[in-house]
């Protein structure tokens, strides 16, 4: 089945899925050296989960090194694989998405497995309006 194309609000577009259901609000970093990452809110009603924030990090991660998420003065520590984190909990990601519907932009940061610092900066114009139509896509 195909994925329905909800909206698209500057850099942040929203999109359903049918089976499983899902719906989501999605971006790719600004640089586009790091387009391979991104940055997504997902809700699955299946699941009853709301606002679940999964990021695809630019590049795989070295070993047991930490990955931070900034908006403005705000820091979190995700939970993180080798090539994705998240929010350690529901908790977190609310108040992720908190940050996010006032935040300018926000950077995850990490290291990357060639011993290099990365940041993935995304631009937060859109971010609320796509996060808030994925919401209402799966409600009913």
């Amino acid at each position: 089945m195909a994925r329905d194309t909800i909206g698209v609000w500057n850099r942040w577009a929203a999109f359903s899925d049918p089976s499983p259901r899902r719906c989501f609000a999605i971006a790719q970093p600004v640089d586009p050296d790091h387009r391979a990452g991104f940055a997504s809110i997902a809700n699955w009603p299946g699941q009853h989960i709301r606002s679940q924030l999964h990021i695809r990090l630019s590049r795989g991660r070295a070993g047991n090194a930490r990955v931070t998420l900034s908006i403005g003065e705000r820091r979190f520590e995700l939970v993180a694989g080798t090539d994705d984190a998240w929010a350690p909990d529901s908790r977190t990601d609310a108040a992720i998405v908190a940050a996010m519907r006032s935040g300018r932009s926000m950077s995850v940061e990490g290291l990357g497995r060639d011993g290099s610092a990365f940041a993935d900066v995304y631009a937060l114009s859109g971010a609320a309006t796509a996060i808030d139509a994925a919401a209402l896509a799966c409600r009913g």
